[in-house]
Formats: structure tokens, sequence, C-alpha cells
């Protein structure tokens, strides 16, 4: 994509200022993720959550010179070289400017939408038609009001066809992506549950979706899909289309069956055109058999002979939907991004590799990246391009091509034709306190690699949701004023769910604060590079050194540690250090109480060292409406003191007593600044469905025994067999985190759809669950809170809360981080 700054200006409609033309050849929305500069637009899209306004000074420090905007910044003189192209709304002109180019290109354009299987069928139609076509497509799941204008944009006079998948929320959403994709070729998928709660029922859903399809020549369905079927044959637009619908009973244009070939095989015949045939897939589920299917019937609706596609098909890849992020050897941290390889999710990866501040090393092993387009030359130089401006220490490539090029890269470099050769030549000791990115394509079984690179654990691991975590940090942010500045609390292994790395992604957020409970906490994150300021709730004096140094500023509860810190701040010869003053208000745990605050401020006036930064209290029952006279009278407590604070001093002072519940239940006790803790990681004082799961602890049923009538199990012989009985055995135990308390029937794990219960005493290791009459086999998931039993659930069983559940698992469970 290049584009004059004036013909920009053209297509979108806007007012100009600064008038000083050049090409654009890169689109920006996202002011955390610059990996070009003069040639880059921003556009600063706001929304409920989120306004790119504020960053505009920021990105043009850092060399950003071209802006859309809804207004001027107030301080616009002081950007003498910038473009200022101004509209009445950002979005609207980005989905303008990908429409227009979107029209400059005739070759075919697939859309497919659907409520589940969209990103997988479109990465396998890319898959299944790569070789004859060159294609261009959404990276990951762009699918968005933002992200599908961002994919078309990606169009090229190099590529001769696209796919776009298109995803949406609300009511009256498709008709936009509809002018954006202006698809040749649809498919839906299905219709199910994501996102139902904007819409009344299935029905209305799908005919949303299948506006997508308004201007389309061919459509593509399952038969089987009855509201979506008749929603077609009954529409006077769509009814005259080519329609090409695939059926698992007769009457469709595709007709086919299936049946399980072996563990991980699938067998699919299908009958078309009177033809006869069969095709064989590395997938057993539901769900991948039948995104084959419409990919299968996409492939004959353009009239391809799908028994071409056979050995492709075979060669179906796992879609990797998410980055994973490990613990590896040597205190390395490990990005397993290694499922498929091109240059837009290359620069995804990048950018959370670059987020990995706890490593001063970052290292990309990188494979060939198959079928681009381009020569071997041009696409290896965009990569070292990429890999320099994300600074990028070392390179590793794997691949003949790659390794041709090796003269375009300048970071220490190492090259292998293939993975056998890198893995034969392989040295840990050479992977030492780095983050390593893996990307690869599928063909070159980076898998192999990653088991070498990962710490070894065993088969239980607790997986934290980073896509989670960021949604319920938004949830929380839309209820906030746009001034109103957030803590985010990760005392405690943040919850339980890891330190730096929740921490990196908190900070990439821009959250204002970080509060930890003791002051190596607070040094362990700034040696892992966090730059934020983090808050010391239960400073000690013997760590007050380390705090200085480390510059982590402490929370001050009473005279003794007001002194205390003093004095140390005096020693190191520090001048107005920041602090932050506790109140009271009738938790009767940390704080000064009323009577106190004159002599406070008092000695604070003196003070040359200090400065206050914070005045604070802590709610004590703002989750219970029981107590909410309570709560009234603390917030009211906390305004009168604090305020009797600030108007004591001539610096500006925040404010701050709300927490997670008091976001939700108490608005207009916001003051200048919350603090977010439990609800960050995925629990409500009110709104519990708007919240997403971010910590899954998960296991393996590693075996499966019969149990005669009369027979015992576990320890003390506690669990009886009244019947012949089927068990599994589940290495978690009460070690792992999981309550002693749960023995005998008390609790219940999640394992292949069935909630089945823990029977006998749950041991140090592991644990036996009652499956009889459950289709459970060795190697199946087992789920110990999560989606499917939710830890609030557990807590109840257990009489406790969710803190306790989660800070409970303990440190040699292997935390998991991914991020889709």
């Amino acid at each position: 994509m290049i584009y004059k700054v004036s013909q920009i200006e053209e297509i979108i409609g806007a007012k100009w200022v600064g008038k000083t033309d050049g090409d654009i050849n890169t689109v920006l929305i996202d002011s955390r993720n610059i990996i070009s500069s003069p040639n880059t637009l921003f556009f600063a899209i706001r929304g409920q959550r989120h306004d790119g306004h504020k960053f505009i000074d920021d990105l043009y420090n850092r060399g950003i010179v071209n802006f859309v905007v809804e207004f001027l910044p107030d301080n616009h003189f002081s950007f003498p070289k910038a473009n200022f192209l101004i509209v009445n709304n950002t979005l609207d002109a980005l989905q303008k400017l990908a429409v227009y180019h979107r029209q400059s290109f005739s070759y075919p354009v697939i859309g497919v939408t659907g409520s589940n299987g969209k990103t997988i069928v479109k990465e396998w139609l890319f898959h299944l038609l790569q070789d004859k076509k060159q294609l261009v497509r959404n990276p990951k799941s762009y699918n968005s009001q933002v992200g599908v204008p961002l994919s078309v944009l990606l169009m090229d006079s190099k590529s001769d066809m696209a796919v776009f998948e298109a995803g949406i929320s609300l009511p009256g959403e498709m008709e936009r992506l509809q002018q954006i994709i202006q698809p040749n070729i649809g498919l839906i998928t299905n219709i199910g549950e994501p996102h139902q709660e904007n819409f009344t029922d299935y029905t209305q859903k799908a005919r949303e979706k299948l506006k997508l399809f308004s201007g389309s020549d061919i459509v593509v369905y399952s038969k089987d899909q009855e509201i979506i079927h008749n929603l077609i044959q009954n529409d006077p637009e769509l009814s005259k289309k080519q329609l090409f619908s695939w059926s698992r009973n007769s009457g469709a244009e595709l007709n086919v069956k299936t049946k399980q070939v072996d563990f991980n095989r699938t067998q699919i015949d299908f009958q078309y055109k009177k033809q006869k045939e069969s095709i064989i897939i590395p997938f057993t589920d539901k769900a991948s058999v039948e995104d084959a299917i419409h990919a299968l019937a996409l492939i004959c609706a353009m009239n391809y002979d799908p028994v071409a596609f056979k050995h492709k098909f075979e060669l179906l890849p796992p879609v990797a939907m998410r980055m994973e992020l490990k613990k590896g050897i040597n205190n390395c941290t490990i990005i397993n991004d290694s499922y498929n390889s091109d240059l837009n999710s290359l620069s995804i990866a990048l950018n959370y590799l670059d987020q990995q501040n706890q490593h001063k090393l970052k290292t990309v092993i990188l494979s060939d990246i198959l079928q681009s387009g381009k020569s071997d030359e041009e696409l290896y130089k965009e990569v070292a391009i990429l890999l320099k401006k994300f600074k990028v220490d070392k390179v590793i490539g794997i691949g003949k091509s790659i390794s041709k090029q090796a003269d375009q890269f300048n970071q220490d470099t190492l090259f292998y034709n293939t993975t056998e050769e890198f893995l034969t030549d392989f040295i840990k000791d050479a992977y030492v306190d780095q983050a390593i990115l893996l990307k690869g394509s599928r063909d070159f079984s980076f898998e192999k690699i990653s088991i070498l690179l990962e710490e070894k654990a065993h088969r239980t691991v607790l997986e934290i949701n980073l896509n989670a975590l960021v949604h319920n940090l938004n949830y929380f942010r839309a209820k906030l004023k746009p001034e109103t500045k957030i803590m985010a609390m990760v005392k405690a292994l943040s919850y339980g769910s890891g330190t730096f790395e929740i921490a990196n992604i908190l900070q990439y957020q821009r959250v204002d604060y970080l509060g930890v409970a003791f002051a190596d906490e607070g040094v362990a994150l700034r040696e892992a590079g966090i730059k934020t300021p983090i808050i010391v709730m239960n400073p000690e004096q013997n760590s007050f050194d380390l705090m200085l140094k480390h510059k982590l500023e402490p929370e001050i509860y009473n005279f003794k540690v007001l002194e205390e810190f003093k004095n140390q701040v005096e020693k190191g010869k520090f001048k107005k250090y920041p602090i932050h003053i506790k109140i009271d208000t009738g938790m009767n745990r940390l704080g000064f109480v009323s009577h106190e605050i004159p002599k406070l401020i008092e000695q604070l006036k003196e003070s040359k060292e200090l400065t206050i930064s914070s005045v604070f209290s802590h709610l004590a029952a703002s989750d219970e409406e029981v107590h909410d006279r309570f709560t009234k009278q603390q917030i009211k407590c906390f305004d009168e003191l604090s305020t009797q604070i600030k108007k004591s001093f001539k610096n500006p002072i925040i404010r701050h007593i709300s927490n997670s519940a008091g976001i939700e239940r108490f608005p207009e006790a916001q003051f200048d600044m919350v603090r977010l803790g439990i609800g960050l990681y995925g629990v409500s004082a009110t709104n519990q469905d708007e919240l997403a799961v971010v910590s899954t602890l998960k296991s393996t049923v590693i075996q499966v025994k019969q149990v005669t009538k009369g027979a015992t199990v576990g320890y003390n012989r506690q669990g009886k067999a009244d019947k012949d009985m089927t068990i599994a055995i589940v290495p978690v135990g009460y070690a792992d985190g999981l309550n002693r308390k749960l023995s005998n029937g008390n609790g219940k794990l999640y394992i292949n759809g069935f909630l089945v219960p823990i029977i006998g005493n749950i041991c140090m290791d592991m644990c036996m669950v009652d499956i009889t009459g459950c289709n459970i086999h060795e190697g199946d998931e087992v789920i110990v809170f999560g989606k499917e039993q939710s830890v609030t659930e557990l807590a109840n069983t257990l009489g406790t809360i969710p803190y306790e559940i989660f800070t409970s698992v303990s440190s040699r469970v292997k935390r998991v981080y991914f991020q889709e």
C-alpha cells in the first residue's frame, strides 16, 4: 500500500493541516506498535475505553509525523513537521480508506463469517490454495471493525486472491464490513452462542451475518444449519445467487459422511457431481471435521477438482490461535508461535517479544517463510528491517532460503538448512537469560525445538490468558472517568498468576501504578525491566535501602514507619522522595486514624526529604450490599480526611479508596485513582458474566483402571467402591494447590464434558476420580478450575474466597501464558 498524504486527504474527506506531502506505506492504530516512522499514518481512534489522541505527543517524539485526528491537539504548534488530517470520525476514515483500496483490485475475494471456525477455515483455505494462488488474508483473527480494514489494506498487485474473515458483535456492523471486503464468494460456517448477548435470537444474528454476502456471486453454507438454510432460501436476494450447500443427509450439492479412522484421523466420504470420493484429515474432533468440510465445499464451489487436494487435506495444520509464553531453560523465556510464518504474523510476534522487559537479550529462531509471493531477496530484506526495528539481538535462521540471504542480517546470526541440523548442533548452555521467539512454518517442526528450550515440568499447569486479563482491565477502565488513574495489584505473584509476565502486559497497557505487598516483589519487577511506578503496601525497615535503590514507593501507615523511612531517605541524600499515606477509615488494619492527621501534616510539612504522592484508604466490605451504609461512611470519612491533607500541601496529591468491587458498586468514590485487584483476574462483585476467565488450572488423565465392588481407593482406604467402577488418576494433589478438603466426593473435576467426583483422599501429588459410565480416556484434559468450573464455585465448595484458591496454586505448577 503506497498513497500520498494528499490522496488520502481526498479519499477520507479530511481537512489537511500541515501540507507536507509524502508517501504513506503503513497504517498504525496502536501507539505501542511502532515498526516504521516517516511513512506511517496514525489513526487516532477513539473508543469507550481508549483515545488515540492522547498519544500523539509521544508518537511525534518517536518519529511519526502523519496523523488522522478528530481534532487538533492543543499543542499542535509544537509539531512543526506533522501532517494532521482532520475528520469527523477516525474509525470511519480508516474504513473509507480500506473501501477505496479494496476497489483497486479485481481479483476474487472470499469472505468467511459465522459464529465459530472462521479463523480456522480461513487458514485452511490458505493452506489448500497457496500452491495455486497468491493469497492475502487477515493476520491472526483480525476480523473486527478495525481488524478488517487493516487486513484489506494488505491487498497488493502481487496477489491474485484474498480470503478475509468477518466477525460482528452488534447489529448493523456487517454492512460496514461488507463494503470493505466486498466478497465475490461467501462462506458462513454456523450460528452459535458467541456474542449472542447483543442479539434477540440466533435468527437475528444469522440474518446480520448473511449481509456480508449482499454483493457476492456465490454463497457456500451447510444445509444442516437449519436457521441459515431457511434464511437463505426465503431471502429474495440471497436465494437468487449461486448457492452451494453441503449436508450430512442428502439433497445438497455436496453430501458427506464421516468416520474416525484411528485415534487422530477422520475419513470424509463425499458425493459431488455424481462422483464418490473420500479425503482423510488429521483431526477427529467435531469442530475440526466441520471446518474441513466447509473448506472442501468451497473448493468444490470454485470448480476445483477436490481429488487434487487429497494430499493437502491429509496435511491440514493445527491452527495456532495463540502465542504461548513459557519458562525456558537457563532462566530464558520462550514465546512459541511456531505453526505459521508470514510477515504480518511475524510483526505481531515481534511486538510481543518486545514487551519482554525481563531480559536484555532477545533471540529469534525463524524458519523459511513459504509462499510469500516475493523474491527471497525482497522478502528477507523486509524481514531484516523488521528484526532491526524491534532491536532483535540474535537471529537463528532455519531453511535453505533464509540461509542464502544471510548477508541481509546485521545481528549475531546462525543459519541451518534444516531443523535437524539445528537440533544436532544444539548446545543448552548457549541459551541463558534471554527471551526467545520461535517463529516457524509448520513444515519445519519447530515443536521439536520448543521441547528442547522449555523448562521441564510435570503435567499440571496453570494457563494464563493474557487477552482475558486485558479484557478485564478494559471492562473496569470503561467504568472510570477519563482522568481517573489505575493502580493494578500484582502482589502475591499477581494473585497466583505470575510476576513479570503479568507486569509486562500491564505496563504495555499503560496502567499508572503497580501495587506489591513486599519490597522483594518490587525489586524482582525492577530487575525484570518494569519501569511503571511501584507502591509497596507493607514496607519493612530492613528493605528500605533496597526500595530506594530500585525507586519503590512505600505505603506510610504510622509515625514509626514514617520516621524510619525519613531517616533512610536522609541518609541516602534523597529529596522529595514520593510516599503514599494510608488512612484507616474503619477497617481497623493499617493506617493513620483521624486524630493523628494534624500531627502527620505538621511533620510532613517540616520534611524536605519526603513528598506525598497519594493518600488512600481501604474499603472493608464494598462487595456486600448488607454493608453499604458502612462503606459510604468510609468513603465520607476518607473524603474529609484526605481533603484535609490535600489542602495543606501545594503539590498535587492523588486520592484513592476504591478496590475492584468499589469500582463496580460505588462510582462516586473514584477520586483520582482506583486500585484494581481481584477483578483484573476475573472475579466480579456484580457482573461476573462480563469478565473473562484469566486462570485455568489443568492436568491430564495419566491412567484409567477398573475397581471392583468392595475395594478401596487411596490413603486410609477412605474411598470405597459400592459397585464396580472405573477410576482415573490425575497428577494434581494438595502440593499443587488442590485443597485436601475436596477429597471423598466433596470436590469434582471437569473431564471431557463430565464433572466427575474425587474419590478417596487427595494425595500430595495426585488424586483419583470416579469416571464410571463416562467417555474418558488416558490423555484427556482435566480442568480443576476455569471456564468449565469457575474458581468461585470451587471457593464456595470450600467455604472460602477466590483469592485463596488463586494464591494456593503452588510455584511448582508451571505457568503457561498465551495471547491470541
